[in-house]
């Protein structure tokens, strides 16, 4: 047995290696006919453009390990029937079972490796690329800006859409801007036309408006909105672009594809503190608003939440490495410092006298601030959805290589004498089939409506048992039975077709 693993082993390497490097060719390929125009546009030196697409390749190594396995898998079976190997080992007393575990086996080290790539490499290539193209943005940041579209012009605050931009003289017709300065307040600026300019140091950008209006919403009272016509109006935003590429330093943040698995364990705990604290808050704001009503006195919200344990991978790497990276978030809180166990805490604070406190306005303060508090709980839970979302999909990807060997084999053995056609048919439409899962649970975890685990996992779910269903009808019917169906139908199609 030992001979015969090393032997199925050793087939499947080619054809993964293979395929590792034809797709991740063809999907390099596809983002340099996509990104070049841009970046020579942009005139970028040949050196930032390489790297720019060299820092693209472990994303597209990530995403075809797994696809490699499948087309492996699929290749190497089917062409093990074809040649009647599959009977030779059958008739050797050699089972479905043992054919499979090395497979299995090798699949399983393949996974460990695409984990491990996911967690260490990838986020810290994502982070280099996300700093690059932040950097790539700001190098003549009118020659990026796409008409009919929601333009991000500074990061999270200004948002530009216009149905018509001159790129020579930068001027711009039917304009809306959306400024999102703090978390309370929002503007949105409507104006029949206006101009991007400089300012002399090359790196602030100035927006002139015309003839246009200030919508300005106050997102804690949605009974406040304020509409300010003008003639003239001008938005100075620092640091935007510069005529020239240069690189700056001192970028720390990390998106949820610039973490590893634990920094978005720290990220997904953090996130649900601030969510059990704001919901605290916010309940504690509406009891004291009644008890205010009948003179009790008032309560103060329990803010110590008990968070669950690092995984034992993380605390492993803990003890490695004892100072991980920082993992920086847009929420309110960062970092990996876990609060006390959970204790009631009450506390009794004394009541202000006077007819004022009682007064409608007091009690409608509390109603706007329990409302604001469910909105951030709200806020927090979905940041700790998305994060989680990437965390379950760090161990969900690689996991894909093992289920795709359970799914291939049956199809593989099914179909003998197909070749290529097999490969490239049943090969993409699995994958699609996958990705297309896996698109669709993302989406439904980051709206909440339902668990990040069970998103990211129910594809590898449904095609495991799917997979483990067929091997055992195969190892029951008998391989051979089923490859010689499927042969002598062809034989005697081909007959009938002769004969007419």
């Amino acid at each position: 047995m030992r001979i015969l693993s090393r032997y199925l082993v050793r087939q499947h390497v080619a054809p993964f290696v293979f395929a590792v490097t034809a797709l991740t060719g063809i999907m390099l390929l596809s983002q340099i006919a996509k990104r070049l125009p841009m970046l020579v546009g942009k005139g970028l030196p040949w050196t930032v453009i390489v790297e720019f697409f060299v820092l693209t390749v472990p994303y597209l190594i990530a995403m075809t390990i797994p696809m490699s396995v499948l087309v492996a898998v699929l290749y190497t079976f089917n062409r093990l029937a074809t040649d009647s190997e599959i009977t030779a080992f059958r008739a050797s007393g050699i089972s479905l079972r043992q054919l499979v575990r090395p497979v299995l086996v090798a699949a399983t080290g393949v996974a460990v490796f695409a984990f491990a790539f996911g967690d260490q490499v990838l986020p810290r290539t994502n982070h280099e690329l996300r700093k690059l193209m932040t950097d790539i943005g700001r190098t003549k940041p009118t020659f990026s800006l796409k008409e009919h579209i929601v333009n991000e012009v500074q990061r999270g605050r200004v948002f530009l859409r216009t149905a018509r931009i001159d790129q020579a003289t930068y001027w711009m017709r039917d304009v809306t801007i959306y400024q999102m300065s703090d978390q309370n307040s929002t503007k949105i600026l409507y104006a029949d036309s206006g101009r991007i300019g400089f300012a002399p140091n090359q790196e602030d950008l100035h927006l002139s408006l015309y003839e246009g209006s200030v919508h300005d919403f106050d997102r804690s009272d949605p009974e406040v909105f304020r509409r300010t016509p003008f003639d003239n109006y001008l938005i100075k935003l620092e640091g935007i672009g510069s005529g020239d590429f240069v690189r700056r330093e001192g970028d720390t943040y990390h998106g949820d594809r610039e973490l590893g698995v634990c920094q978005l364990e720290d990220v997904v705990r953090n996130a649900r503190r601030d969510q059990i604290t704001a919901q605290r808050r916010a309940q504690t704001a509406e009891r004291n608003g009644l008890r205010s009503l009948v003179g009790l006195t008032q309560l103060e919200p329990d803010t110590v939440v008990a968070l669950p344990t690092a995984s034992w991978y993380c605390r492993l790497w803990a003890a490695v490495l004892p100072e991980p990276l920082e993992a920086q978030t847009p929420g309110p809180t960062s970092g990996s410092q876990e609060s006390a166990p959970l204790r009631p805490q009450v506390r009794e604070i004394k009541q202000p006298t006077g007819r004022a406190y009682f007064s409608g306005v007091t009690n409608r303060s509390r109603m706007n601030e329990a409302r604001i508090q469910r909105d951030r709980a709200r806020g927090s839970q979905t940041r700790a959805a998305a994060y989680q979302v990437e965390l379950q999909k760090k161990y969900a990807i690689p996991a894909a290589c093992i289920v795709f060997v359970l799914v291939c084999v049956p199809v593989g053995l099914w179909f003998p004498g197909s070749g290529l056609g097999l490969v490239i048919g049943a090969g993409m439409s699995i994958f699609a089939v996958y990705y297309v899962g896996l698109i669709g649970g993302e989406s439904l975890a980051n709206r909440l409506v339902v668990s990040p685990f069970l998103a990211m996992w129910t594809p590898n779910i449904v095609f495991g048992l799917l997979g483990a269903l067929a091997l055992w009808q195969l190892s029951r019917q008998g391989v051979n039975a089923r490859g010689g169906e499927s042969r002598q139908w062809q034989k005697t199609a081909r007959g009938s077709e002769s004969q007419a």
